[in-house]
């Protein structure tokens, strides 16, 4: 066992009593885990989110689980990274993603082509950025400065309190994980499974060779797993409030030609099952897509149960090569997702991963 650090998740901002959130935050801090993540989708933002809780916090870490690429230009997003780590005192890492279609396109009015190499671009001239480099790039998305006009490549005027800050990437399908492995710091994964990381391990690692230097060691790398957290005695019954969110991402995130979360569930050997949730979903049976989603596939990529048994989780996703869980607490009142924030530190003494 390597250890496994414990960080919290926040829902989007706007969409429930943000008190609680922060209340959350806090709590969070005070057992000790090691960093709060905000997401941004088509609602709030997350570095606001950030600065919000950086400013109510003094040690906890702060991330972005995701600030989405086509959101912003690159240069954009290394100024907001280099403002939120010398907000916080050098306590930020910046996790990046590409978004979807729907989204990309949608809402941000950014086709969504070729993603991957976007995102090397991307993260090339954010990390330029960050070092005080001159900025003056040349790629096949992006060219800075553009050609032919008053443009000159700058030099971010500010000093961030580090010129290197982890840079994470959501990834989920094979080739976007080897890229992470090859270019971040981190991955952000969703339905991460002890029994099935290994395949998406393999990917950072065959990226990870491919950097300069190679190898395919994973030492240094975060490996973070967001896991649903639901505390309690009957696991069916703890399964019930996370089925909604793993069907609206098997079965509505996407078409039904370009899922991202429909074939990761398939390449976990679900595809029967993950049809049937897409076929409800998207004939709007919401109910009938969440009944329809396999409660191994929950119990697998969720912490559901009892503190011993949640501990026993823990210890499977540390030995499979985990090196930190983002949990999400599903329960009624903020008393009881206070208690199972502390369920949760409890589980990873009793585990042994910590």
């Amino acid at each position: 066992m390597c250890g496994v650090r414990i960080g919290l998740s926040l829902a989007y901002w706007g969409m429930g009593n943000d008190a609680d959130n922060l209340v959350l935050a806090r709590e969070a801090e005070t057992l000790g885990f090691d960093v709060v993540w905000a997401a941004e989708a088509y609602g709030s933002d997350a570095a606001t989110v950030l600065a919000y809780v950086a400013a109510q916090t003094e040690r906890i870490g702060i991330g972005s689980a995701v600030m989405q690429i086509p959101a912003r230009t690159p240069a954009m997003t290394a100024m907001t990274a280099a403002t939120l780590d010398t907000l916080s005192h050098g306590r930020f890492r910046l996790g990046l993603g590409v978004s979807g279609p729907q989204v990309s396109e949608g809402w941000h009015g950014v086709r969504f082509d070729r993603p991957l190499g976007r995102t090397r671009e991307y993260v090339d001239i954010v990390r330029m950025a960050l070092a005080r480099e001159r900025v003056a790039y040349v790629g096949t998305h992006y060219e800075l400065p553009l050609p032919d006009g008053p443009g000159k490549a700058l030099t971010l005027t500010v000093h961030p309190v580090r010129t290197d800050l982890p840079v994470y990437l959501a990834a989920v399908g094979p080739r976007n994980l080897e890229l992470a492995g090859e270019i971040a710091d981190g991955w952000l994964g969703i339905f991460v499974a002890p029994k099935f990381v290994g395949e998406q391990l393999a990917g950072l690692r065959a990226g990870r060779a491919r950097r300069k230097g190679g190898g395919e060691d994973l030492t240094g790398f975060d490996v973070v797993a967001s896991a649903p957290l639901v505390v309690g005695e009957d696991v069916e019954a703890c399964a019930a409030p996370v089925r909604g969110h793993a069907a609206l991402y098997v079965g509505g995130m996407g078409s039904r030609d370009a899922n991202f979360y429909h074939a990761l569930a398939t390449r976990m050997g679900y595809g029967p099952q993950a049809d049937e949730v897409q076929n409800r979903y998207l004939a709007r049976d919401r109910a009938g897509a969440a009944a329809a989603v396999p409660l191994e596939f929950l119990d697998s990529t969720a912490l559901l149960g009892p503190v011993p048994r949640i501990a026993e989780r823990l210890a499977e996703l540390d030995e499979a090569g985990v090196t930190s869980v983002a949990v999400t607490p599903h329960a009624p009142t903020l008393t009881d997702r206070l208690a199972a924030l502390a369920a949760l530190a409890a589980a990873l003494e009793r585990s042994g991963a910590g």
